[in-house]
């Protein structure tokens, strides 16, 4: 009787051993998102400026329609560890379009997990005209097939 369980034993032991060495990767505490503060004013077309790490953001919505805003949304994962499955990073986009003529509803980053990194940014900057495009943009992160976030911004 006992090695007729011992199949399904060493089945539920693998399992539960599996599932507690890969840990789940989750949004720990509050997201932050808005406008990144710059005390650059005069942008040019294909300028960018960099930023201080971890400078507070301006909590807002709304993103000014001009070159050198830049906007997103910075969080801390939980759960991490190396050789974990890829964050990817989904902006959708009113409509972008490139000088080539092409129309891009949405831009797709892969990113590796950085389990040395206390926190996470997800960012887009107008570094060009054509990106400047009024109307409402979706930033989500998703790993796998789980959304971690989502933030919407409108952009006028």
């Amino acid at each position: 009787m006992f090695y007729s369980r011992l199949p399904a034993l060493l089945s539920v032991a693998c399992l539960t051993f599996a599932t507690a060495t890969h840990a789940e990767v989750r949004v720990e505490g509050p997201v932050e998102y808005g406008v990144f503060p710059s005390d650059y004013k005069e942008f040019k077309s294909g300028e960018r400026i960099l930023g201080q790490a971890g400078r507070p953001m301006e909590r807002t919505e709304l993103v000014p329609a001009k070159l050198g805003s830049k906007f997103g949304v910075r969080y801390q994962l939980s759960g991490k560890s190396k050789g974990e499955e890829p964050l990817t990073l989904l902006y959708l986009t009113p409509g972008v379009i490139t000088p080539d003529g092409k129309r891009h509803d949405k831009f797709v980053v892969q990113q590796e997990v950085a389990a040395d990194v206390k926190n996470d940014v997800m960012a887009y900057e107008f570094t060009e005209t054509y990106e400047i495009v009024p109307g409402e943009w979706q930033f989500m992160v998703f790993q796998g097939d789980r959304k971690l976030l989502e933030q919407r911004f409108t952009v006028r």
